[in-house]
């Protein structure tokens, strides 16, 4: 029979002895070193969030808004409206090789992989000939910009008549259709096909 001594039941029933001041099998010093590895980590975490939040204050985000959006340009023509939702571009800006938006979203592949099939319809005007389209803000800017003035003239297009700065006349140029610039006026050479340049324009 083995003999127990008093008080071992009770001694093995407690188990290790914690020490004092700490978690059970931990020094001070350990406790210690878990405590500054813990601080570190949330001091180097706050420090990784607030370089984020600089970054995207400095170059801010794109604009949420889906698909390509219209707008109004400063010489009162179609444009682009970039993902800022202030810049606008002129509609013959998207899909030119130059990335003119701040975020490049006018050179995108979805906009450009396969122009114009790819590019939304305000961004494109077709002329006379179904095969042939030009950009819908170089409709009615007084150049032939579709080989057959169909983007200057009815049935095609509806333009209003020439604006401030060209002469209303048949020209002689493959360049215009029926206005010309002032600045071609009284200046010796025939530009339309009355003379009218010559004779009646009254110059820029």
């Amino acid at each position: 029979m083995n003999k127990v001594f008093p008080g071992e039941n009770d001694y093995a029933a407690a188990g290790p002895k914690a020490h004092p001041g700490g978690e059970a099998g931990c020094s001070p010093l350990c406790c210690s070193r878990r405590r500054a590895c813990l601080s570190a980590s949330l001091l180097f975490l706050l420090a990784t969030l607030a370089a984020l939040i600089t970054l995207v204050t400095i170059l801010g985000l794109p604009s949420r808004t889906p698909g390509a959006q219209a707008c109004i340009t400063l010489t009162n023509r179609t444009g682009f409206l970039c993902h800022d939702q202030r810049s606008c571009i002129p509609a013959s800006g998207v899909c030119d090789g130059v990335r003119t938006c701040t975020h490049g979203e006018d050179e995108d592949d979805s906009l450009c992989r396969d122009v114009p099939q790819s590019l939304p319809h305000f961004l494109v005007a077709h002329c006379g000939d179904p095969a042939s389209w030009i950009y819908s803000d170089q409709k009615c800017d007084g150049t032939n910009n579709c080989g057959d003035c169909s983007d200057e003239l009815s049935p095609v297009t509806v333009c209003p008549r020439c604006g401030p700065g060209w002469w209303h006349c048949p020209s002689t140029f493959f360049k215009y259709c029926d206005c010309i610039s002032r600045r071609l006026c009284r200046d010796h050479i025939q530009h339309c096909s009355d003379w009218s340049d010559e004779y009646a324009c009254p110059g820029p």
